[in-house]
């Protein structure tokens, strides 16, 4: 198929993301990609900017990527995981016990990140059930964006979290400011009155608290305190609350340590997994929790968690998963973060001179570049590959997130294009 014709039959049948149907918008036909490059149908190379949303983190077409899939594939593409387990699920399991926080033992697997959400969400209701305790609401926060699903949705925060439509279906949650101090900076008792003062009003009713540790996503790609997280868990702790930990785009290194947990030591008591789990190659994603929790919820009513995917656990996807963990172990990856960060500040920079910018900030391998008004993606996303670039903004963000194997001058070259077009954009 040509590419004029592969543009003409996807406008006919195909629906994209965030889009409506037939609506004019650009859409770049991709012939194969390699490394950090994506080749077009029409022959232009990119750079990829995106990590095609944050979880092509080793590049595309890695070697010892294809070959796990292979592997694998000879065995078994997949088989149910009710009654049955094989080997890449139990070794992928526990490595992520042996990886992640100490407390949490036992993993339970989905196919997305939006559901490794609605599981710990789940996780998280059932607990109580089993205790005899009818806690069913959530206290999350302002700019929080936890996925597209229904329990999902509504621990989004209802403005920034694109769901408002939604909301008069939603169930109803708790939301506190988000957090005021910024990354590396101190937290004090007034920083945490509003949460501390809803945490204590609704403790009774609240199964969890949850959020996403250090980096707010999508929900306004904010940069917050250790300080903070730390003062959340002890509140937790002191009005006997839950903490999920949503680290569905920064665990697996993004910030720089392999959980965002880390930066403030301390252990959630449910943990998402997912999109770098399998370093880009295929949807999985992994619920964890504590051994009190998984034996809480076996031991009562109704004596299993009511939770069952027919994907959960693909052999395929468990095998290069557990190669792609292996691969970024193996590699020296704290230091090609800290390269990152370092060429992101610097090709960043020029940015904050330009009229309409309200902020240029980075944290590990993520570069944001927060406009003050809403780009225009009609215009943008092709004045982004005209300059040889992949760069998906959203609202008034305008953000990087490379794979981490980039090289330095890919990443200035990247870093330039994003100057020169937000120049011509300001």
């Amino acid at each position: 198929m040509n590419p004029a014709e592969l543009l003409q039959r996807d406008a006919r049948f195909v629906w994209h993301p965030y889009s409506a149907m037939r609506s004019g918008n650009p859409v770049f036909p991709v012939a194969s990609a390699q490394g950090v490059r994506l080749k077009l149908a029409s022959g232009e190379e990119l750079i990829d900017g995106m990590a095609s949303w944050w979880c092509v983190i080793h590049g595309y077409n890695h070697p010892l990527l294809n070959a796990a899939i292979e592997a694998q594939l000879q065995n078994m593409a997949h088989v149910m995981f009710g009654g049955l387990t094989h080997a890449p699920a139990v070794e992928l399991a526990e490595r992520l016990v042996q990886l992640s926080p100490a407390s949490l033992q036992s993993v339970f697997f989905s196919d997305s990140g939006s559901v490794a959400v609605e599981v710990a969400m789940k996780m998280a209701i059932q607990y109580w059930h089993a205790r005899g305790r009818k806690r069913q609401r959530f206290l999350s926060l302002r700019n929080a964006y936890h996925g597209d699903t229904f329990g999902a949705m509504s621990v989004c925060d209802p403005v920034t979290g694109m769901h408002s439509l939604f909301s008069q279906v939603l169930p109803e949650q708790l939301f506190a400011p988000a957090p005021q101090p910024r990354f590396g900076e101190p937290c004090t008792e007034a920083h945490m009155q509003d949460f501390t003062r809803l945490l204590q009003a609704h403790a009774g009713e609240l199964a969890a608290v949850i959020l996403e540790p250090i980096v707010q996503g999508a929900g306004g790609m904010r940069f917050y305190s250790a300080e903070y997280l730390q003062q959340v868990r002890k509140l937790c702790d002191a009005h006997d609350v839950l903490l999920i930990a949503d680290e569905i785009a920064t665990g697996f290194g993004r910030t720089g340590k392999l959980f965002a947990c880390e930066w403030a030591d301390i252990s959630p008591d449910i943990l998402c997994l997912g999109k770098a789990l399998t370093g880009g190659y295929m949807t999985l994603a992994a619920t964890l929790t504590t051994e009190a929790i998984s034996q809480t919820i076996s031991s009562n009513d109704p004596g299993m968690f009511m939770h069952g995917p027919t994907f959960m656990a693909n052999p395929m996807a468990c095998a290069v998963a557990n190669a792609s963990i292996g691969l970024l172990l193996d590699s020296p990856w704290q230091r090609r973060i800290r390269r990152i960060e370092h060429g992101l500040q610097q090709g960043l920079a020029p940015c904050r001179e330009f009229p309409g910018v309200a902020e240029v900030r980075v944290l590990g391998a993520i570069g944001v570049v927060e406009l003050e008004q809403a780009v225009d993606m009609h215009t943008i996303q092709r004045a982004f590959v005209e300059a040889g670039v992949w760069v998906r903004p959203f609202g008034k963000l305008v953000y990087l997130m490379p794979a981490f194997i980039m090289e330095e001058a890919d990443l200035a070259e990247l870093c330039a294009a994003v100057v020169k077009v937000l120049a011509e954009h300001s």
